[in-house]
């Protein structure tokens, strides 16, 4: 029985590894995935149900990595502004730009 179990889960894993290939490094669309599974043998159900986990998880951590430019982003400019206002003899125009930038990016991003 726990044979039969963990091959189950093997094969799960593999078929969630081929979507999320086909939607992550190939582009796929959600549609063409979905039929390249029932090609493979799923009901269109369960291929669907895998699809959108996928898309669940691929949101997900695009709205995690924009949080975090966004943090990064405005530590960096905030950064450069406070050692530019302390006068300690520079002008962190780089640190402020590049965070500005970063934190602009990271807000669109976790928008979109």
């Amino acid at each position: 029985m726990e044979t039969t179990n963990a091959a189950s889960q093997e094969t799960a894993n593999q078929l969630y590894n081929y979507a999320a290939n086909l939607l992550i490094n190939q582009n796929k669309s959600a549609y063409e995935t979905k039929a390249a599974l029932v090609e493979k043998g799923l009901s269109d159900e369960n291929a669907t149900i895998i699809v959108d986990n996928i898309e669940e998880q691929i949101e997900e951590a695009k709205h995690e990595k924009a949080r975090k430019d966004m943090l990064y982003g405005a530590l960096w400019c905030i950064g450069g502004t406070a050692l530019t206002l302390a006068n300690v003899g520079f002008i962190f125009w780089g640190a402020i730009l590049f965070g500005g930038i970063q934190f602009f990016r990271g807000l669109i991003n976790v928008n979109s």
